[in-house]
């Protein structure tokens, strides 16, 4: 059952896209912290799915970079997401790059950010969640300062502060926006980083998964070094994949040659070909996520298909509204039903 909310349910498509992004977002936050979201209530037992010894009611996720601050988790989860990614979130509190720092392209059904990881910093972000009424799955996407000169020591210190109070954390090397960040996918830095950051997740109280996020402007080298140090690491997850720099051809928007990374629609194809791409290659040695361009039942199915055990979206939100996730998991059983799968885990990798 859906609750309407009072005046959330068009800000895809109506007053809050005449607002500048980042104040629309920032809006669109408050407005979840204070009640005014949709209220999802939907038993989808098909949809049902366990990766990484965690248990998810459906496998439709919200990415980081929606509620950085971990501000509305469990709001972003009553809007029918079976999990909610929060962050990136540093060491350290940071303000990020200069505004203007995010762009929509609206002919493309895409956004252009470079927000450079602004956030409140692991300390403050860890109370919220030591706060929050716990419940549902929520994860935390880990980054580094710009001005930390060994980034590596960033994302251990996050596991450190942070594991405590999450159900998953992701290594996140592929933001395009911190200088120095993406180098962390070179064979070498990225044994060295995972090796590190294991190490620390072993250590706390209660360990939890730990996921890696790449990038999806990667060499044919890089895709088989990432994923043999991934393998090698005893990685959990891999979320395929992070925005990206490339600038298709078939952008209309006059916002197309802003600097960061582009997210939304023209990054389905992609993502989706390096996701099934790395799949295969793995073997069935790791599950992985799909992200980027989703914004349909059909979207979400075919990241499915193509081998992603889960499933995250953000940028369509912003075009869709938040009544998509609950359109989504209503529509996602007649896919399977179509193709003769029981449940959503018989259809991963199967197209």
């Amino acid at each position: 059952m859906i609750r309407p909310p009072i005046f959330i349910a068009d800000f895809g498509a109506t007053a809050l896209t005449a607002l500048d992004p980042e104040k629309a977002h920032r809006v669109t936050v408050k407005m979840l912290r204070s009640g005014l979201g949709p209220k999802v209530r939907m038993a989808t037992p098909r949809l049902a799915t366990t990766v990484a010894e965690i248990e998810f009611a459906n496998p439709l996720g919200l990415a980081a970079g929606f509620d950085k601050n971990a501000e509305v988790p469990n709001a972003a989860l009553d809007l029918g997401f079976g999990f909610v990614e929060v962050g990136g979130v540093t060491p350290r509190p940071q303000l990020g790059n200069a505004r203007p720092r995010v762009f929509r392209l609206r002919e493309d059904r895409a956004v252009i950010n470079r927000y450079g990881f602004n956030n409140d910093g692991e300390k403050i972000i860890a109370r919220r969640l030591k706060r929050r009424r716990k419940r549902g799955v929520v994860g935390v996407n880990l980054g580094a300062n710009k001005s930390s000169e060994y980034k590596v020591a960033d994302f251990v210190s996050g596991v450190a502060a942070l594991g405590g109070h999450a159900d998953f954390l992701t290594v996140n090397v592929s933001s395009p926006n911190t200088p120095g960040l993406r180098a962390l996918q070179d064979k070498a830095a990225l044994d060295e980083l995972l090796e590190q950051v294991m190490t620390e997740r072993d250590a706390l109280d209660a360990p939890v998964p730990i996921f890696l996020k790449i990038a999806p402007d990667l060499t044919e080298e890089d895709k088989t070094d990432i994923l043999e140090s991934a393998i090698a690491a005893n990685i959990d997850a891999m979320i395929v994949s992070n925005t990206t720099i490339a600038r298709p051809d078939s952008l209309r928007s006059d916002r197309a040659s802003e600097t960061g990374g582009l997210s939304g629609r023209p990054l389905f194809a992609p993502s989706t070909a390096l996701l099934r791409e790395l799949y295969k290659s793995a073997n069935g040695a790791m599950p992985f996520i799909g992200v980027g361009g989703v914004s349909s039942a059909r979207d979400a199915y075919e990241k499915i298909l193509a081998g992603a055990s889960l499933v995250q979206l953000y940028t369509a939100l912003i075009y869709e509204g938040p009544g998509l996730p609950a359109r989504i998991l209503r529509e996602l059983p007649d896919f399977l039903d179509a193709d003769g799968f029981e449940n959503i885990g018989d259809a991963v990798g199967q197209g």
